[in-house]
This record gives structure tokens, sequence and C-alpha cells, in this order.
């Protein structure tokens, strides 16, 4: 008798691999956490997340580094999801740290909060004893985010070393680690910015609005779009206009940048995605103060 043949879709098949890290980071960590942003990913690895161990709820508790400079929109979904899924949320303030001397804060046109969020996220996995904490960053992100392992370890200090890394043959992950050593796990490292969209459609995951083109008040600030807001004003010489558009990241409001677009459904989205020249986070402004400005921030500890 012939056995059947079983065929898994390209999503199923990212699906199944993502589900068997989340486990596989229950099984061997004592205190692991859900690094939240708000953002499509992030939200994806906790869709993933609530699938992997369904029907109990998500056993892990989420982190969201909270730089103040946040879009609305983000933390009122944040919060919304939270109390949906009845899990414990910790926010991790950078005020408290510039407050607590603990960082100084960035002057000058350009200031952002965005690399003082490290100080801040080490200081919370050392204050709730996570020895791992998931994350929603991808390698097809950025030149950095490719070199990383789907098990990162991190050292004492929290630091990561690139050319210091553990192999992964066989879908193998090695989570063992030295007392105050922590990792940071990458479910999504395989999957595409196109493949996380394919997903959120094919899974009607809810997302925040900033995603979906709408009008906003923006300023052209050297090629990037940026909203205007309270922590982000119309400086002397710009001039603000009225636009259509919608975010492809979605993080501090000091350094994420629109784009112009008409995109207001999934499909659409996913239509601009494939077509797409430029890669999503072409408008963030904190990866364009240097050609290594993403690596350096994740030696240090960043995301």
């Amino acid at each position: 008798m012939d056995r059947p043949s079983y065929h898994l879709s390209n999503l199923d098949s990212l699906e199944a691999e993502s589900i068997h890290i989340i486990r596989e980071v229950a099984a061997q960590f004592e205190r692991p956490a859900i690094l939240f942003s708000g953002g499509k990913d992030s939200v994806a690895v906790v869709h993933l997340a609530r699938k992997a161990f369904w029907p109990a709820r998500i056993p892990f508790p989420l982190m969201h580094v909270d730089t103040g400079h946040n879009f609305p929109e983000t933390i009122q979904y944040r919060d919304d999801l939270v109390a949906k899924l009845g899990v414990e949320l910790v926010v991790a303030s950078v005020q408290e740290s510039i407050d607590q001397g603990r960082v100084v804060e960035e002057t000058g046109p350009n200031a952002s909060r965005n690399a003082l969020q490290t100080v801040t996220l080490l200081d919370a996995i050392e204050a709730n004893g996570f020895d791992a904490c998931l994350g929603g960053a991808r390698r097809d992100e950025e030149k950095a985010r490719a070199k990383e392992r789907v098990f990162s370890h991190r050292n004492g200090f929290g630091q990561w070393d690139p050319r210091n890394q553990r192999p992964e043959l066989w879908t193998l992950y090695n989570g063992k680690k030295a007392f105050g050593e922590h990792f940071r796990v990458f479910p999504l490292s395989n999957w595409t910015e196109l493949d996380v969209w394919q997903y959120i459609a094919r899974e009607q995951i809810e997302l925040p609005s900033l995603y979906f083109a709408h009008q906003r008040e923006v300023v052209d600030r050297r090629g990037v779009l940026m909203a205007v807001t309270d922590c982000t004003p119309v400086r002397d010489g710009e001039q603000a206009e009225l636009r259509t558009v919608r975010f492809r990241t979605v993080g501090d409001a000091t350094c994420t940048g629109a784009t112009a677009s008409t995109a207001a459904n999934l499909q659409d989205i996913i239509m601009e995605v494939a077509a797409a020249r430029q890669t999503e986070r072409g408008g963030r402004t904190d990866d364009q103060r240097s050609e290594a400005a993403m690596e350096d921030r994740k030696r240090e500890g960043y995301f």
C-alpha cells in the first residue's frame, strides 16, 4: 500500500520551524521573554507563540523597551493585545534610565533615544532574570542581522561577538550558557518581509493602523518622510504637508520614516512589498548614521 505524500507550503514550513524554535526556548531556558515593539514581526512572533502552546496561554512575558517617543497607535495596540491575551507585560523605560543617570540623552537636531535602548534593555534583562529573549529580527532586514544565529549567545555584559558563534546544524540549538549570560532567539530568522506579510494575511492577524495607508502631516527630511509629532516638530526652514503614507517599520518616532503609499489593505501591501526596490529599513535614520551602525549597536547589546 502506497504511503500518502505530504507537501508543506512555504508558509507552513516557516511556521513549523518557528514553532519548533519557540518550543525549544521553553524547553531549554528557565525565564524567557518575548521582546515586543508593536511592530509586525514581534506581533507575528506572539501569534506563533500562541499557536505553539495552544490552548494554554503563552508562558512568557512580553517586554517592551519604551523610549517615550513611541507613536500613540503603537502603545494603544500593545495595551489592547496584552489585555486580550492575558499575558504579563514588562515595560522597560528609557526615560527612567535617563532620570537615573544610566544614559545621557542625545542633543542636537538629529537626537534620538533609539541607541539608548541598549542600556535599558540590558538592565531589564538583569532585573527580571531573563535568560532568553525572543525577538522578531529577520536575516533579510539588514546585513548585521544576517550574521545572527537563531540562538544568539550574549556574554555576561550582554555583548554579541559575530566572529564567535555556535554552529546550528540539523536545527539543533545549543542554549548552554554560563551564569549571567543570556541568549537572543530569532524564530523569524529565515523569513522575508514578504513571507511575514503573506502570513499575516493568511492568519488574519490584526496590526497597528500605522502599517496601512492614512493621511498624516509629514516633513521631507533629507529624503525621509518624518511624521510631525510632539517629539519631532517642524524645524526652521521645513514645510509640513499632509501626505498619504504608511510605515513599513514601527519604532521610535524620532528615527522611523514613513513611505508614500496608498496601500490600505493587506493585499495592496503584499503587492507593494513584492515590487519594492528599497528595504523596509531604508527609512530608518538610525541605520544611516554609519555603514556599520546596526552591527556596532548589536555588539553592545542592542536588539
